[in-house]
């Protein structure tokens, strides 16, 4: 008496046979065999161009201080610089002083009124964000991108982000 194979033995026959002939077909080739290999000049190429590096967005002040002064602007420095802006309350008179700035580090201070404010950030993407008001103010610092930050109803927000290239990005944004 024989015995009929059972669905699991059929499936691997089929699939044994099939890997068998899937392999043979993939190993065909066009060519002769006296045929002398393709060097790498005769295989056709694709050229692409690299990759740009990311670049860092141009400020919409450049680097001109003096668009500070009516406490709104963009702008990028390379140096320590002060800049003396419009400030919240009746006093209205504040100043940024940038006191370092490198690749990827900036610290700064700023000054409204009785209130000192002190950020620093160093590493990429850092950055530091201060709120400015008419009787405080206050700080966060970590990882920023370079967006501009919202205006608020009842502070001047200082924004300063560090750039890998020695560049920091500055934002100044009056309600």
């Amino acid at each position: 008496m024989r015995t009929r194979p059972g669905p699991t033995r059929t499936a691997l026959m089929t699939l044994a046979a099939l890997t068998a002939l899937t392999t043979t077909a993939c190993g065909s080739t066009d060519e002769a065999d006296d045929a002398p290999p393709r060097t790498p000049r005769d295989r056709p190429t694709t050229s692409r161009p690299a990759p740009e590096p990311p670049s860092s967005p141009s400020p919409a002040d450049g680097t001109d201080v003096s668009a500070c002064t009516d406490g709104d602007c963009e702008i990028a420095v390379t140096e320590p610089v002060t800049i003396h802006f419009r400030g919240p309350g009746d006093d209205g008179r504040a100043t940024l002083s940038v006191t370092t700035v490198g690749p990827n580090e900036i610290e700064y201070e700023v000054k409204s009124g009785n209130t000192r404010s002190k950020g620093g950030a160093s590493g990429p993407g850092q950055g530091c964000l201060t709120y400015l008001r008419d009787r405080g103010s206050g700080n966060s610092c970590g990882t920023l991108d370079s967006a501009r930050p919202s205006p608020r109803p009842d502070a001047v927000v200082i924004q300063a982000t560090t750039g890998p290239d020695g560049t920091a990005l500055l934002h100044i944004v009056s309600p």
